[in-house]
Parts: C-alpha cells; structure tokens; sequence
C-alpha cells in the first residue's frame, strides 16, 4: 500500500466529511505501526488503492474532475508544501507507471503530516485522563494504574509515533472540526496543539468521555472544555468563590471547636463541593430551573445544608445539645440523616428557587431512585415535560457510584417515558482526589491502616490558604479583605450557637424535605380523625364499567381475546357484578374523578402479571398505537399513568416512594410481579416505607400491590412474606386498647403502615378508595390473589360498593352458622384466599352449622373490636386460626398474642396450617395439593384438638 497511510483520526478529519459528501463504502488501512488490517470508509467505485488517493490522483490530472471541496483542500496542501524545501522527499507514492511528479510527494507528506496531527487530537481527547494529575497526595500513580498511552506526546521522542519530528513543533497544522482548542484560530503549531491539549486534558481535571455515542454531547464537552480560557474567572467571580469556600471551610472548623468528640460526617478535605454545588444551583437558576431536589450521603450533609440550602445555623447547632428534647412523635433519626426544604432567593440570579434535601439513612445509594421520582412528580405536577423547571442533585461517594447496585437500576430508568426526568446531575465525591482529612467520621483513626496515605495529609496546606493566597498574590483581593470575609463568618456561627442555647425542644418537622401545605394544620396534624364511607354511586360505577369494557378511539383494532375479555366486563356491568380487575378499574376512575392523580408502576402492569388487568390497549393493525380508556372516563378528570417499569424492584419502588412524597393527592402504587419480588427492595422497605415516619415525621401513602398466594408454583413465586411486614408493624400485641368513637381511624393514624390481605373485588375497591379519603397518609401493603382474580366466588355485587359503604376490616359469618352461634362449636379466623378452600370444605363435610368462618380483611393494625365482637358471639366454639402459609411464616405469630390478649388468655386460639419449614412453598405441585388436603381435614375435624393444653 501506498505511503499515504490513513489512521483512525480520519473520522475526525476535513477529510471525512469530503468522504461523507461523495458517499462511501469501506477499504482495509494500516496504522503506522505493524498490525492487522482494519476497515475505514472507501469509495464507492471501489478498487485497490485508498479513495483519497483517487481524489488526490485524478486532482493532479484535472482539479475540475473533483469536488471543489477537494479541489481546495489539495491545492491548499501544495502551496503549503512548496514553501518547505527543507523537507527530504520521501518514497514516490506514484506507480511506475505515472510519472514522478515532486509537487506529489511534498503534497503527499503534508497531508500525511496533517492526518497524524488529527489522529494525536484525538488521542488525547480518548486517553489524555491517564495521564492527569489527579492525585493531590503524590502517592500513588497517574489515575488508577500507571498505564501511560504510548500515543500522548509525554515526551519529544514520542513523536515518532506519528511520523513526526521535532523540527515539525513549529509548523503550523489545520484543526478539524472536532476540536476547539484553536478557539478563533484554524491553524495552530504543533507545539501549541500539543501545549492547549495537556493543559485541557492532562492538567488536574481528567475527562473520559469518547465512549459517549451521541455526537453533539461529545462535542459539547469538547467545546466547554477546549475552548481556550474556558477555565478563567473574572475578578468578581473568584471573589464569590473565595467567600463560598470561606464558608464551607469554616463552618467544618467550627464545629470541630465545639464538639471535638462528635460524629459529624465532616467534608474536611473536599470544601471545594459547596461552591461546586452553589455553582451549579447558580447556572440551573439561570437557565429557568425553579426547583432543585438533592440526595446526598452524610459526608459533608451538614455542611450542604449550611451553606447550600441555607438551614438555620442554630437549628443545625442545637441538634448537638444532649438535653434536646423531641417534641414530634417517633424516634427521631441522627442529625446527618435529616432532609430539609427551603424556597428563597437566589443572590446571583435574583430569582425565586426552591431547595430540598431529601432525607435518607446510612444504606449506601438508597435515596437515589428516591430522588428521582420525587423529581419526576414534581415535574409531573407543573406540567414540565423537559424537565426546565425541576431539577435533581445526586452526590456520590466514589466506591458507593461504583459498588451499589441501585445506582444501575436508577440509571437503568434514565430512558423510560414514565420515569425519565430529563437528565440528573451527578456529583461523585472521589476520596482520594477529594482526601478526607479524617477517617469515615471523626472518631476513627485513620493512621491505624493508611499511615503513608495520612501523613501526606497532614502536610497538605487547606484548600482554602492555597487559593487566598493565590488571590492576594494577583491582587484580586488583599489580606485584610480575606480576614474580614472569615471574621464575619466565624462571627454568625458564634451568634447562632448563641441561639441554640435557647432551643430546647426540637421540631424534626422543620426538616421535613416535603411539606404538604394546606393537607394537615399549622401544627401539623390531621384535619380530622373521620374517614367518610367509600362507597359511591350506581351509575357512578356503571358508567366506570361501560367505559372499562369499550375501546373509545375510533377505528381501534383490538386483539380478538381481549375483545372476549372485555364482553366479559359488560356483561357483569350489566349485572352489577365485579371482578377484582373491574373492581380495581372503579377504585381508579372514581378517584380520577375526584381529581386524584393515579399513578400504577412495576413490571408488566399495562397488562397485568396474569394477564387479568389489560389498561393499555394496542392496536392491532397499526404499529404502537395504544389507548388507555381510564383516561377518557370524565371531561375533566385527573390523569392516569400506568407503567412497565425495568426490571428492577430497588430502585423502581424508590422511585415510586419519591413520587408519593411530593404531593398527599395521589394515588401511588408498586405492583411486584410476584410478591416474594419485592425481597431485593427490602432495603427501601425497611429504611424508607416502614420507619420513615418515625424517623423523618414524613406520611407517605405509597400502595404495595403484592401478588400472594400458595398454589404450588414453588418458592419464588408464592409468598409475599406477610411475616415480616407483621413483625415491622407497631401496635402492641399486650396492650388492650380503648375503644372510643374514632377507635378505627385513630388506630390507622397511630400505626407505621396498614397491611390487608382483600378476599373480595369489593373490599379490595374500598381500601383503595379509603388510602386516599383519610385524613392523613400511611404506606399500605395489600397481599393480592392469583387463583382469586378468576375464582367464580371471589366476585362482589355493587350493592357491596354504592354509597353509604366502606370497608369492612373483618368479614364475619353471614350463613348458616350465624343465625344460631350457641350451635357453634368451631369458629375459624382467616385471611384471604385460604377461605374460599375453607368454605368448599366445609360443604363438601356437611359442617355448614357447627363451624363458622369470619375473614381478617385488615390484619395490622390489628382490629381488636371486631375480632372480639366476633370470639364473644360463639362463646362454646373452639377458636382456630387457618392458614395456607408454613406455621413459622404467615400470620400466626402476629395474631396469636393478639388473641390471647383480647381473649385474656382464658380460651386458646389453635393453629391449622402446614408445619414449619425452610423455603415458603413447595414446586411440586401433588405435594401442594397433599399438605392442603391434610390442613383442611384437621380445620374441619371437631375432635382434633381434644386434649391438649395451651
């Protein structure tokens, strides 16, 4: 092949968009060094030598039998070429049987020359990170190894790379368009090109960013980074950060002066975040943001909240007095936990902007879906399609971005239409760059396991002193200016611990990161403490089901077998019967009515996990056309938005918990695929849903939808582990509670979050109805069937739904049974689908009236007055609690003290259910059926329990 050797910079080049003009195929190249061939763009008329060549060969012979284009880059690489007869003549690139001509060859290099400058462009623009100076402590190598690019210009000898020498340095070269270092300028010297590219890429500050597809995000990086004084400041501008920097330094100083001996999660030795994230706020205010939402670990949270949101000093100072007092319910949380919301004006813009940081534990990562979806409602809500009005904030730590899962299934989420909130700035905190000058907090002693790491701390000069004196050096400002700027700071810290002496209750309500205005008092309180009925009326509901069994867009072809499925709903309509899909449907328009937003998330929702919900109809003819008939029920309704989420169960529930914050008049739920799912989400269960009210004073009325139920479908996909969300529930099994007028709404007011196990369409459609028409917001947990969602019996009338009716927290016995109770000699408590199964066998055994059932709809909080209404009833009946689910799991051990205490430990409750074990179901399915034929017969055996003691 010919000298003329084209490298990979010819994407790059002037060169490639010459290609691009013509239309081109592909030919094999050759890097300078030896290596196996690669393909590159080729013309189409094909044959052996390159397509430049061609162009440059057949220019030679006649300039007007090319583009003009290639016309005028050819003739300006030979006038450039004719003025350096110092350059020795290479090896002819003419075949024999051409003549020689000199103009060629000189011509030839030039080009050559100007290819491998554009190929060195780029190599620092993929590789210049390895070589940045990013470590302040002058221990380790350059980045994270000492891999340094044989293709970077690190020394002189190294432009033999490129076929270039040192003579080359100081001629001038044409830039291509994917650079800007030139600024202005088309043509620089090597030397500078090599100068401007080490000081944007190999200074202290790396960027690896070429990976990225997109074109213009490549190029917006490259113009915001290249561009020559891209990084210089004015005058006033450095004044800002000095006083930012003044204020993040000094508050940390001052703490560590007064509470030497605390845990504070210092940022000593990354000050520089809080003018970062100052600066950052400042721009977005700039360019229209109103809102921006925060999540941050507990490094540096204090400090953020300091000098970036601006909390009351004295709020942050008497957080460290020892003799607070709590004046909210709960426990509380640690002060480096809280959240915080605060609208003020921004000095720099001058214009309104609202801050909130949202509260969060010590689990690495948790609060970043968190984030994201309270982002999302906050857009959802002003109508900001594009995200210009809300904005997030996520700050990392170095190893938690790396290691933590959910910060995948966050990212993961970035694309999706019902989750995308149009971009997130990422704030990475890497510890070694940004070194601590302490520990992970300030009671550790680092010097234990890094001691060479720590004495070069220790000698580092702060952040601060290093960039003062710099400003006094270039007199942007002068000593006495920087010692007043620390002096009037020191002396409002001093002022506001002054008033935090004062303070002795503490309100965590002043930390909320998401107030409701306007929901609860001006105390904070609920309203009231009444629920009215959720009921509501017939044609209410028959219009829902005319609509929920209809395609309202004209020529709207549906596939045949939801055709039949939705004969289906018409025909109940008609009937004034419900399925738990049509009951789910009416639960949903009704509030949608009301102006409640709905919004139903998780993994095959639009359809349903068993193919049983169907709200997002598709066309079947005309590719990706949907309708969504929930949202054409009523001229004016609220809007609905159901949702496939990824799959992801972390970070998707976050996400929906986030977005059940912003606002109290929504419906928010998270359907897990199959309920025992929701385990690796238990992070957000256990350290958002069920204590983030005790910790943070924040309700939230976010809805679990998780699928429940033993049919022998094996351990994966049966239990919804009701166990464990019973033992997180807060009501006390000894205590024997009043039962006062409001005993019902008061009880779900005092508890962390209400769990039900819905046996009917109607119970499930009032429950729902009922998580939006109380006065305040708690997390519900709703177990749902599988079999039930088809079970001819599990179907409700509307008489069950109209006005007037509510929920019924315990479905007692209504047949035979019940109309002579002093007959009775079993009385059997259940929850859920165990009932139907119970039911069939008592008729199937003739026992119809000596063995009653009542049914448990609301398990926590535990309905004590209804349950003793029911024990009191049948006073000579044997009292038996009947589950599906393994003894240790499932609800007994919740129930059983609760029985034992509304029963005064005078009469037992005896256990029927399959026996303790590992996994919670079986995957065979004859041993399923084996151990419920074996639990039903002992449920219906009257002499079972005969003997024995409790």
């Amino acid at each position: 092949m010919s000298q003329l050797r084209l490298l990979p910079s010819w994407l790059g080049a002037q060169a490639s968009r010459l290609l691009a003009a013509h239309g081109v195929q592909r030919f094999s190249w050759y890097s300078r060094s030896s290596g196996p061939p690669a393909t590159f763009p080729s013309s189409k008329v094909g044959g052996g030598s390159s397509y430049m060549e061609e162009m440059y060969f057949a220019w030679l012979e006649n300039p007007q039998s090319v583009h003009k284009s290639w016309d005028s880059f050819f003739r300006k690489a030979s006038e450039e070429a004719s003025y350096d007869p110092a350059q020795p003549r290479p090896l002819s690139v003419v075949p024999e049987s051409r003549p020689a001509v000199l103009s060629r060859t000189k011509t030839s290099k030039l080009v050559e020359d100007h290819l491998a400058v554009q190929s060195l462009i780029r190599a620092y623009q993929i590789r210049g990170h390895h070589v940045a100076q990013l470590d302040p402590l002058g221990i380790l190598d350059a980045d994270l190894d000492s891999f340094v690019p044989s293709d970077l210009i690190t020394t002189i000898d190294k432009l033999a790379f490129y076929d270039l020498r040192e003579a080359d340095l100081d001629k001038e070269f044409q830039l291509p368009t994917t650079t800007f270092i030139g600024g202005s300028e088309n043509t620089l010297s090597l030397r500078e090109i090599i100068r401007r590219l080490e000081n944007t890429y190999c200074q202290h500050i790396g960027l690896e960013f070429m990976f990225i597809n997109d074109v213009e995000q490549c190029q917006w990086i490259r113009q915001k980074f290249e561009t020559p004084g891209v990084m210089q400041f004015s005058s006033e501008e450095k004044r800002t950060l000095l006083a930012r920097l003044v204020r993040s330094m000094r508050f940390e100083d001052f703490l560590a002066r007064k509470w030497s001996s605390e845990k504070r999660f210092g940022l000593e030795g990354c000050e520089v975040m809080i003018p970062a994230l100052k600066t950052i706020i400042d721009k977005s205010s700039e360019m229209g943001i109103e809102n921006v939402i925060l999540g941050m670990p507990h490094r540096g949270r204090l400090n953020v909240l300091a000098n970036v949101i601006r909390k009351d000093l004295e709020q942050i100072f008497c957080q460290f007095d020892p003799k607070l007092e709590a004046a909210d319910e709960g426990s509380g949380d640690v002060k480096y936990h809280l959240g915080m919301y605060h609208e003020r004006i921004n000095r720099v813009t001058n214009r309104n902007i609202t801050l909130s940081l949202v509260a969060n534990p010590s689990h690495l990562e948790a609060v970043d879906p968190v984030v994201q979806g309270k982002t999302k409602a906050e857009q959802f809500y002003r109508g900001d399609a594009q995200g210009k009005k809300v904005m997030s904030i996520l700050v990392h730590g170095d190893a938690a971005f790396a290691g933590q899962g959910v910060v995948y299934e966050t990212f993961h989420l970035s694309d999706l239409p019902s989750y995308t909130t149009n971009g997130t700035v990422h704030v990475v905190v890497n510890n070694q760059v940004c070194y601590r000058r302490r520990g992970h907090n300030e009671m550790d002693e680092p010097m234990f396991t890094q001691p060479l790491m720590y004495k070069q701390i220790h000698r580092q000069v702060p952040v601060l002193k290093k960039y003062a004196d710099k400003l006094i050096a270039e007199g942007t400002v002068t000593l006495q200016e920087f010692e007043e700027e620390i002096a009037k700071y020191d002396r409002i810290c001093e002022e506001a611990f002054g008033r935090s002496k004062d303070k002795k209750i503490l309100h965590i309500k002043h930390w909320l990161d998401s107030p409701w205005p306007g929901f609860f008092t001006v105390d904070g309180e609920p309203k009231s403490m009444t629920c009215p009925a959720t009921g509501i009326p017939e044609d209410m509901l028959t219009h829902i089901g005319e609509v929920a069994s209809s395609v309202p867009l004209e020529d709207f072809k549906i596939h045949t077998g939801l055709s039949r499925i939705l004969r289906g709903r018409a025909d109940m309509t008609r009937k004034r019967t419900v399925d738990w899909a049509l009951a789910e449907y009416m639960a949903f328009g009704s509030l949608l009515k009301e102006g409640i937003h709905v919004r139903l998330s998780g993994q095959d929702v639009e359809r349903g996990t068993f193919s049983h919900r169907h709200h997002v109809l598709h066309d079947q003819e005309v590719d990706r056309r949907t309708c969504v008939p929930m949202n054409h029920l009523w001229p004016h309704q609220a809007p609905y938005t159901v949702c496939n989420s990824s799959l992801s169960e972390y970070g998707v529930l976050g996400f929906e918990l986030g977005y059940a914050m912003a606002s109290p008049n929504a419906l928010v739920l998270w359907e897990a695929q199959f309920g025992d799912f929701h385990n690796t989400a238990q992070c957000i269960i256990d350290q958002f849903i069920s204590t983030g009210q005790a910790k943070w004073v924040r309700h939230n009325g976010v809805v679990l939808l998780l699928p429940h139920g033993m049919e022998g479908m094996g351990p994966e996909h049966s239990s919804a582990r009701p166990e464990r969300f019973l033992q997180m529930s807060n009501d006390d099994s000894d205590a024997y509670p009043a039962f006062t007028q409001d005993f019902e709404v008061r009880q779900l007011y005092d508890c962390n979050w209400i769990v039900v196990n819905c046996s009917t369409p109607a119970s499930y459609f009032h429950v729902l109805r009922r998580q939006i028409l109380l006065p305040f917001r708690k997390p519900l947990i709703i177990f749902t069937p599988k079999s039930l969602l088809r079970h001819p019996e599990a179907k409700s009338s509307f008489d069950q739904m109209v006005s007037g009716t509510s929920f019924q927290r315990v479905v007692p016995e209504d047949g035979a049974a019940a109309q002579a109770p002093g007959q009775v000699r079993r009385l059997i408590f259940c929850t859920g689908k165990v009932y139907y199964d119970l039911v069939k066998e008592r008729s199937s055994q003739g026992l119809d009236e000596q063995v009653a059932i009542t049914r448990l709809e609301q398990i926590s909080p535990f309905p004590f007055d209804l349950i003793k209404r029911e024990a009191e009833k049948y006073p000579g009946a044997e009292l038996v609690w009947c589950q599906e689910e393994h003894k240790n799991m499932g609800y007994y051990d919740y129930i059983s003290p609760r029985f034992m205490t509304i029963l005064g430990r005078a009469r037992p409750i005896w256990y029927v259910g399959r026996d303790p074990a590992a996994a919670p179901a079986t995957g065979n399915r004859n041993t399923h059926l084996v151990s419920l034929k074996k639990f039903l017969d002992t449920a219906f055996n009257l002499q079972a329990f005969e003997g024995k003691t409790f």
